[in-house]
């Protein structure tokens, strides 16, 4: 997954090759975790069919990340979109809250 933070938001995108709208969850925990979460699920097999090579996992899948303060994760303004594989999700910023940070003094 990719992280860009821009001038006015924060903006994820995650490659999901093969995966449906459907088959992805997209949420904000307790309004500071982003959680993205689903399953693939494989076509149906003909029983006569043989494999030689199974890469793609039909298992299920969470990827998680911790958002900084200036988040502004009102379900109004969150926006995800899954387009050619590619889900992308944006947070816009909350200019009223600062991103947290202080820089720490080194002593000898």
């Amino acid at each position: 997954m990719d992280w860009k933070e821009t001038p006015t938001a924060h903006v994820f995108m995650a490659d999901l090759p093969g995966v449906r709208r459907e088959e992805v969850k997209v949420e904000v925990e307790e309004e500071k975790v982003l959680k993205i979460s689903g399953q693939r699920h494989r076509a149906a097999e003909d029983k006569a069919d043989r494999w030689h090579r199974v890469e793609r996992s039909s298992e299920r899948f969470v990827r998680t990340v911790r958002l900084p303060p200036n988040a502004n994760t009102d379900t109004d303004t969150v926006q995800a979109a899954l387009d050619n594989g590619v889900l992308t999700i944006t947070i816009p910023k909350d200019n009223e809250r600062k991103a947290y940070g202080r820089l720490i003094p080194i002593t000898n």
